[in-house]
């Protein structure tokens, strides 16, 4: 993506293969907003899935994904993998918007996330995660889940982030020291100059069981526990507004 003579961000090029594509839906923004859709309604062991994206000089662009994902049971010795690259350049902003992904009971995922950001390059990034369906009464007795969160600023790291969970991921979840039972929890990195301004206002909207905290002067980190995807919504989805000006993508809000 790149931004024209206008300010406006515009495709420069796009590639895109498999049952991983992407729409652009109209805006009445300058920025542009993209829509991650996996026709395959899942991913299960032996899929790969890789997406890179360039946010150009001055561009301003929002990926989000039309639904929450699916990471499925998985056959014995297979692993899905799901990896991202992204970079933004001087005076870019990004906007890494996918909504859930929901662990379904013996799936198998490797996910790999790794962003890289000009000196004054904008971040706004989430990764939600749902561990089974409350509704449905699922829990995760045998799993194998890899993610891993990389994020760096001209080559040098700002923030990594990794979770593995193997097997019981239900019993050990549950311990209170880990996740005290919670069914769901997000992940967010916001990079702007004034970081240290939203902060009080995004712990204003937390709950207890959530804490934001600025990790540099221009790098406020979030994590949010809930009892279930419907609760970590309730909670996440006003700092997304906050933090996006309410221009949150309209596929969060059907």
């Amino acid at each position: 993506m790149r931004a024209d003579t206008a300010g406006r961000t515009r495709l420069v090029n796009l590639r895109q293969s498999g049952s991983l594509k992407l729409v652009f839906p109209q805006t009445h923004r300058p920025d542009a907003e993209a829509i991650l859709v996996n026709t395959a309604g899942g991913i299960t062991g032996g899929d790969q899935y890789k997406t890179t994206a360039h946010v150009g000089a001055g561009a301003c662009l929002s990926i989000t994904t039309q639904a929450a994902e699916r990471a499925y049971r998985a056959q014995a010795g297979e692993i899905g993998r799901l990896t991202t690259t992204l970079t933004v350049a001087a005076g870019g902003r990004l906007n890494w918007l996918p909504q859930e992904m929901i662990l379904f009971d013996q799936s198998a995922l490797h996910r790999h996330l790794s962003i890289d950001l000009a000196t004054d390059a904008h971040l706004l990034m989430v990764e939600p995660l749902v561990f089974g369906r409350a509704a449905m009464g699922e829990s995760l007795n045998d799993i194998t889940f890899q993610d891993r969160i990389r994020i760096t600023r001209d080559g040098q790291p700002i923030y990594y982030d990794g979770v593995d969970l193997h097997g019981d991921a239900s019993a050990h979840l549950a311990r209170p020291a880990v996740a005290k039972g919670a069914g769901a929890m997000a992940s967010l990195v916001c990079v702007v100059p004034d970081a240290a301004v939203y902060l009080p206002k995004i712990r204003a909207l937390l709950p207890a069981t959530a804490g934001a905290s600025l990790i540099a002067d221009d790098i406020l980190v979030l994590r949010l526990l809930a009892t279930d995807s419907f609760e970590l919504r309730r909670s996440l989805v006003p700092v997304l507004n906050l933090l996006t000006q309410n221009t949150l993508p309209t596929s969060w809000r059907l």
